[in-house]
């Protein structure tokens, strides 16, 4: 590390803002970017674009052409090393007789883990990593979770009044938050491989769970077909037939009991998965395991007290995505979260706010542990 310059932090600055381009259309892929260059001269630059599509450093090594002959290709990932739907990166970059890669961070695939880097030192090429990691892997963290943890990153959204409640006694919750907040959701939801409810939020507020293309600009999306996969856990298969989340449109996963029984036949449009179950619920475990089984990085929760907070009690989320509108419901209105009685304050779950901005006439709070 003490070898690189700030020239090198500039050309891995630029492939991250690069990568970061790919942030609705890579899924189940990492975002990755790549930039090529001779000293401060960039060369050639890419971000992967779609998954099955080249890679960052493909469209960066078309751009340089000759010009890769002895540059130095400065990629967020380490280069794959393996045939998928594409040819190895390491290989590519290898044939174009880069000098030099440096990488952010390493790929803990483990069908790479490692085997890019060996087959660029093997080579001859000089590999440096580290630069930037961090940043890198916040781009990615749903790939990293999924990878290493077999879980998907978990990230629940709640909106909730100045009283922290989310809804009337009588259910009515629309709207707490303004059109804008709205607006801001369905970017967190393009982001995600999948969005996730229980059977109590569709029964209540008969959701679609998708993403509304409208309100996301075409410049910073690529004309990307959002289709997250929906995911309700739905323990006794109550949803009931006319329920927008059971109409086919978007492929859906629904969690139940493994002795409950279909009792109509609106769930035939959706594929329905057995799983754990016990007196006050499915096992999130399981079900998280399963979703990243089936290459889901990133996941929002958009659900009610009940099973977010199970997911906080289990130890299942990562951030908390919070919208906070200038509003009083008072202390009949529903709570932002079922969780343990506490007997004291120092018992308490303390979240630290990563982000915090306007968003229109709310206030939006990104929180982790």
């Amino acid at each position: 590390m003490n070898s690189l310059t700030a020239v090198d932090h500039a050309h891995m600055a630029r492939a991250l803002r690069l990568a970061e381009r790919g942030l609705y259309t890579t899924q189940p892929n990492p975002r990755v970017g790549c930039v090529i260059a001779h000293g401060d001269a960039v060369v050639g630059s890419g971000w992967h674009q779609r998954a099955g599509e080249p890679h960052a450093e493909v469209f960066a090594l078309r751009e340089a052409g000759e010009r890769a002959r002895g540059a130095t290709a400065y990629v967020t990932l380490e280069p794959c090393a393996h045939f998928g739907k594409t040819p190895p990166c390491a290989d590519a970059l290898v044939a174009a007789g880069v000098a030099r890669v440096v990488a952010a961070c390493e790929d803990p695939n483990p069908r790479v883990a490692g085997g890019g880097f060996a087959k660029l030192r093997a080579a001859g090429i000089a590999v440096e990593t580290g630069l930037m990691r961090e940043a890198a892997r916040e781009l990615n963290h749903g790939f990293f979770s999924r990878i290493e943890r077999q879980r998907p990153w978990s990230r629940v959204k709640l909106a909730m009044s100045l009283d922290g409640r989310t809804a009337l006694a009588n259910g009515e919750s629309k709207w707490i938050t303004g059109e804008a907040a709205r607006d801001d959701v369905q970017h967190w939801r393009a982001r995600s491989s999948a969005i996730m409810t229980g059977s109590g939020t569709v029964m209540a507020d008969d959701p679609r769970l998708t993403v509304r293309f409208s309100s996301l600009s075409p410049d910073n999306v690529g004309g990307a077909d959002f289709k997250p996969l929906r995911v309700i856990l739905d323990r006794q298969l109550h949803t009931p037939k006319g329920a927008r989340v059971l109409d086919g449109s978007v492929h859906t996963l629904v969690f139940h009991a493994r002795d409950a029984q279909p009792a109509h036949d609106g769930f035939d449009r959706v594929e329905l998965i057995a799983a754990e179950a016990h007196a006050t619920g499915l096992g999130l475990s399981q079900v998280l395991q399963e979703l990243a089984q089936r290459g889901v990085n990133e996941l929002q929760i958009e659900a009610g007290p009940s099973l977010c907070g199970a997911l906080f009690a289990g130890g299942f989320v990562d951030e908390l995505l919070l919208y906070i509108a200038p509003i009083l419901l008072g202390d009949t209105a529903r709570p932002l979260l079922q969780l343990p009685m506490l007997d004291k304050i120092a018992a308490g779950r303390r979240l630290r706010v990563v982000d915090q901005r306007q968003v229109g006439a709310d206030l939006r709070l990104l929180l982790r542990e």
